[in-house]
């Protein structure tokens, strides 16, 4: 079992990595004290469980597992904190640690990765207030309240922003569960900030054209029509 490590105290990091030696089939492939360096590790080493802490500086945790691909690990929370783990189980987490972390409480939790099914399909984690992006290079942290609207291609879903666009591997629908109530599909390939919509502009068919608050414009089905002029009334 592959693990990745990410907590931006030090000391806290070195604990863990210490206790999970006591585990013949748990290995430990990299650490990270940031969000940003904990995408790129997990991309890179992909691991099987990600043991992560949720108060860090800029994003949190839970921003950083809604960041994760949708064939992400495992995470398991890692906190000094209770007060999220009614987040961290609604939204399925393998599981929630306490720091301090005791050996006891660990076994368990390995115990718990051992007999998960990794396969499975993710979890929502809740909704998110930043998504971070990586891209040529570089990590941007994007405020989910600046995005206007999805498009989606295959497996990615390109993130529309003020004057400039992102990709993210993600799978629309699965980002859509992410981001929560605030964004509502208008086609099998688009869905719309609803803080951004400015105009709905009738098209031939029963079809539609979603004018945003910077200018752009997204596609609106027939099919999705119905379902945005309520959400808009709302």
């Amino acid at each position: 079992m592959r693990a990745l490590i990410v907590d931006d105290e030090a000391l806290a990091r070195s604990k863990l990595l210490r206790m999970l030696r006591a585990f013949p089939d748990v290995e430990v492939v990299g650490e990270a004290s940031d969000g940003t360096a904990a995408l790129t590790l997990a991309a890179q080493l992909r691991p099987d469980v990600i043991f992560l802490d949720v108060q860090m500086p800029e994003v949190d945790g839970f921003d950083v597992a809604a960041s994760l691909p949708d064939d992400a690990p495992a995470v398991v929370f890692v906190t000094a904190y209770d007060q999220y783990a009614l987040r961290a189980f609604d939204a399925h987490a393998t599981d929630y640690l306490l720091k301090p972390v005791e050996p006891e409480r660990l076994a368990r939790t390995v115990q718990r990765l051992r007999v998960s099914e990794h396969g499975a399909a993710r979890a929502s984690i809740g909704v998110p207030a930043h998504l971070m992006i990586a891209e040529r290079g570089q990590t941007h942290v994007v405020r989910c309240a600046d995005i206007e609207w999805l498009e989606a291609a295959d497996n990615y879903v390109t993130i529309h922003l003020p004057g400039r666009s992102l990709l993210i591997r993600r799978t629309l629908t699965a980002l859509l569960s992410d981001l929560g109530p605030t964004f509502v599909r208008t086609h099998r390939s688009a869905a719309v900030a609803l803080d951004a919509v400015l105009t709905v502009r009738p098209q031939g068919k029963g079809d539609a054209t979603v004018v945003l608050r910077g200018g752009a414009e997204a596609p609106c089905s027939r099919q999705y029509r119905e379902a945005l002029m309520q959400r808009l009334q709302q």
